[in-house]
């Protein structure tokens, strides 16, 4: 992907398996990892406050997205003459809005302008899902249940399966992105106009209702050109671990399953079938445990909740500014004039919310490789092919590293993948499902630095049926001995 979501900088590759690479240099951990310790980054601050937050809206060289500099040219055609007028009605829309944080409207435009633009090379505009495509899903996620009925416990949680253009994608999934990502722009947005002094508000007057909504359409800009570039990704409704389409509804993208396909020497059917497993699989999960969605989306809440910033060092850099020199303001704000404190709250919800993406992660990638391995001669290679995916920076890991500062370490899912199948081989399938029952029964993250521990926790031993048959008859035996003495007069 060349224009990365909402505005930020290329994260920093990391070596699979958190390994060293060739360089000598050790491999950097997640986000969620590494912020706080010794030589490791900070966390990766949302909708660009590392960069200049200001600068995506006002051409002041902020990293845009398909339009460089003025990520509202896209939107206006590059200020066309002959579209200026539509430009100027357009941007009045805009600085009305009153709807929330996001221009949610405005995102929706740009996303789905986004996936029609001249693309990529290597790419393809969007296009319409052939009767045959739909076909072709359909059959392929029905086949898919079939086999997971094998390895999993749970259910089909797919009631209907849908195969979705680009356009589709981002029209489905946008009430979810709006959950999730409002809580963080809101929490944003409040912090940049609480540095501003009361007196400067009351005397703003109506340009802070102006700012407002250029904030809600600076971030509807961003988070516009994000989904534009993660819809032409994705594959189906569930690559970035979280469920984005309506509940009981498996979906794929035909025209970028294809594209994935492409160079892997794998027929086509092969590569729909194994991520119409993936899509099903993640569909049982989410639809059979019913807590899951709440605790990851709670985890992006709890993060939004410990943003904040620096005022003090705000007016310090303010008051240094000259307002007839907007070239010194310009630099401020790129020398992160506005970037959020890196709390201990956030530390410890994004430490949650990457274990918990790990275990989902982990746990359908174990489940999956169960399922296909009898039935796909290339399930090992498009398994490694999806893993490496993820290494490498999928949507997975842009996704969530520029909305909240987390990146997937390939070295957590993995670990996460050879517990759960260590768990199947000593619990049983049912034995291994059961630990969904509630969050805390689930492993950590130190437990995934030991999946083996955690897997024969204390050195037990698995008890037949569930029961020491041993203990209860050394019990039975201690209430005999104990009845005997009662009733012997000479004890």
């Amino acid at each position: 992907m060349s224009d990365l979501p909402f505005g930020f900088g290329v994260p920093p590759e990391e070596p699979e398996d958190g390994k060293d690479d060739q360089t000598g240099k050790s491999g950097q951990g997640g986000k969620g990892e590494q912020a706080g310790k010794p030589g490791g980054d900070p966390a990766q601050p949302p909708f660009g406050f590392g960069a200049n937050p200001f600068g995506a809206l006002f051409g002041m060289g902020g990293a845009g997205g398909p339009a460089g500099d003025n990520p509202f040219a896209a939107m206006m055609g590059g200020l066309n003459p002959g579209d200026l007028g539509a430009a100027f009605q357009q941007l009045g829309q805009m600085l009305s809005f009153d709807g929330g944080p996001v221009n949610w409207e405005l995102a929706k435009d740009i996303a789905r302008q986004t996936v029609v633009a001249e693309p990529a090379e290597g790419k393809a505009k969007d296009r319409s899902v052939s009767a045959a495509e739909r076909s072709a899903v359909a059959e392929a996620v029905r086949l898919a249940d079939l086999w997971l009925d094998s390895a999993t416990e749970f259910p089909s949680g797919a009631g209907t399966a849908v195969a979705w253009s680009r356009a589709e994608w981002i029209e489905a999934t946008l009430p979810v992105w709006q959950e999730l990502v409002d809580p963080v722009a809101e929490r944003v947005g409040n912090a940049m106009g609480g540095v501003l002094p009361e007196e400067m508000q009351s005397m703003a007057g109506p340009l802070m209702g102006v700012m407002r909504s250029m904030g809600g359409a600076m971030f509807g800009t961003q988070i516009g050109q994000a989904l534009g570039a993660l819809a032409a990704e994705v594959v189906g409704s569930t690559d970035v671990g979280l469920p984005l389409a309506p509940a009981g509804k498996a979906a794929l993208l035909p025209q970028n399953v294809a594209e994935f396909g492409e160079g892997l020497s794998v027929p086509v059917e092969e590569v729909r079938l194994y991520l119409a497993l993936r899509e099903a699989a993640h569909q049982r999960l989410f639809a059979h445990v019913p807590w899951l969605r709440a605790h990851l989306f709670g985890a992006v809440e709890a993060y939004a909740r410990g943003i904040k910033v620096d005022t003090s060092r705000m007016e310090e850099l303010m008051g240094r500014i000259d307002p007839e020199n907007p070239e010194a303001l310009q630099e401020a704000l790129s020398n992160g004039l506005l970037q959020p404190e890196d709390t201990p709250e956030q530390k410890a919800a994004l430490a949650r919310l990457e274990t918990a993406l790990a275990l989902v992660e982990g746990w359908v990638d174990a489940v999956v490789h169960a399922a296909a391995e009898p039935h796909l001669p290339q399930a090992g290679a498009l398994r490694e092919t999806l893993r490496r995916r993820r290494a490498t920076g999928g949507p997975a890991e842009q996704t969530f590293a520029t909305l909240v500062g987390l990146e997937l370490r390939p070295r957590r899912l993995r670990d996460a993948s050879r517990l759960w199948a260590s768990l199947a081989d000593a619990r049983g399938i049912d034995g291994r499902d059961a630990l969904w029952q509630h969050p805390d029964m689930l492993p950590t993250a130190t437990d995934l630095d030991d999946p083996d521990g955690f897997v024969h926790r204390g050195g037990e031993e698995p008890i037949e049926g569930g029961l020491d048959f041993d203990a209860i008859d050394k019990l039975l035996g201690e209430a005999a001995a104990k009845n005997d003495e009662k009733d012997d007069p000479n004890a």
